[in-house]
């Protein structure tokens, strides 16, 4: 019976703990062993779950991260015990996902995986495999990482630092990420592929893996109409990036008697500080009540800086509302003039534009086309059953 361990920060956590999951599941389905390696946080799970070091690791490893900017190079106790937990399960594929938040020390897994034949895939949910510091650049229109990544102007945002280590950091990175030679990347989106390519992995094999959702779960159901055109933001963080204060901006402009906006998976201090006519809802991680939140929305607005290809996206389309995004990174590929709008970054009145657009012609108008468009292109079995045609591949090929 083949063996699969995934690595990620989360399990059946958040967007990239969810994929993990899944993937999971259908490798489970075909017959195999699987195992998930996580740090933060878990939802129960139908792979053998593996906790990689604890909560103080954790904060020591933060810790470490901002005063020396090690990020990924603390936690290795934790790390080693990894790798002998590795070694015992004796996996046929290692697949990683997000390698960086504070749990794992990059360095100790690569100097293992470098050294054995396992065939190794990675998912690349963002650009910090192959940077310096930081997990997107564009917000910054910051190209160094082409050459190789020094005085980064980025290194007090996320993972943030008091120092900028990322000339050695890039150094590090490229020695170890590079060396494998069975090793296949996965970027989320064709967006990012084109950035991997002009990286120090240009060498290295790669095809794009769009994310997959679960139909089942995301899809249309009975919605309440109202005189109030609904809109609706997801994200698992909302913070400037993610385009809060462009909500912000849409309230203060759009009459709070014609439309109704809620933003969901805010903390709770960003909830109590909600400018007024906002609706606040916390995180959550039913999948069903999100559903639920998406298809009582007429549109649903992502307004986001910096992302490789969010699944939020995905979820509104198969829910049956129409997606309004910004022109940044891998979001736009999602989305086709029959299910959405693309408008330039930080274009406000282009996002009421669109928003009255949709209003004109109707929810019902672009109802079918989304949920048709999602069912094609985004059914978590059909995008997930690539990864298992790649593992056998790979196998076979050992």
């Amino acid at each position: 019976m083949p063996k699969l361990l995934q690595i990620n920060s989360t399990a059946n956590w958040g967007s990239t703990g969810k994929i993990a999951e899944q993937i999971g599941e259908l490798v489970i389905s075909k017959g195999w062993e699987s195992y998930i390696a996580y740090g933060r946080y878990a939802n129960k799970s139908k792979s053998k779950l593996i906790k990689i070091g604890s909560k103080l690791g954790m904060f020591c490893h933060l810790v470490e991260s901002r005063l020396f900017d090690n990020h990924g190079l603390a936690s290795r106790i934790a790390t080693r015990q990894l790798v002998k937990e590795i070694k015992r399960i004796n996996p046929d594929i290692i697949h990683l996902h997000n390698i960086h938040g504070y749990y794992l020390n990059y360095k100790i897994l690569f100097n293992y995986l470098n050294g054995v034949d396992t065939p190794v895939v990675w998912t690349l949910h963002d650009c910090w495999s192959f940077t310096g510091h930081c997990a997107h650049f564009i917000d910054a229109e910051c190209y160094k990482w082409k050459k190789g990544c020094k005085n980064c102007t980025k290194y007090k945002d996320y993972p943030s630092a008091y120092t900028d280590q990322s000339e050695r950091n890039y150094e590090i990175k490229k020695l170890l990420f590079t060396y494998k030679n069975n090793i296949f990347l996965a970027p989320a989106s064709k967006w990012l592929s084109d950035f991997v390519g002009e990286s120090y992995f240009k060498g290295k094999k790669r095809d794009v893996f769009h994310n997959g959702i679960n139909l089942n779960v995301f899809k249309p159901s009975e919605w309440e109409q109202t005189d109030k055109t609904k809109i609706i933001g997801v994200s698992s963080v909302w913070n400037k990036a993610k385009g809060l204060e462009d909500i912000y901006k849409l309230r203060e402009i759009l009459d709070p008697n014609k439309y109704d906006i809620t933003i969901v998976g805010l903390n709770q201090e960003q909830k109590d500080n909600l400018p007024e006519g906002i609706n606040g809802i916390l995180r959550t991680n039913s999948a069903e009540e999100l559903a639920e939140l998406y298809s009582n929305a007429n549109v649903f607005v992502n307004p986001t800086y910096a992302d490789t290809f969010p699944t939020t996206n995905l979820e509104a389309l198969a829910c049956g509302i129409p997606v309004i995004t910004y022109r940044t990174g891998g979001s736009p590929e999602s989305i086709t003039p029959n299910t959405g709008y693309v408008v330039k970054q930080g274009d406000i009145n282009g996002v009421i534009n669109a928003i009255k657009e949709i209003e004109s012609r109707g929810k019902q108008y672009y109802s079918d086309a989304c949920r048709k468009y999602a069912e094609e292109n985004f059914d978590k079995d059909k995008c997930f059953a690539k990864y298992i045609d790649l593992y056998n591949e790979l196998l076979n090929t050992k």
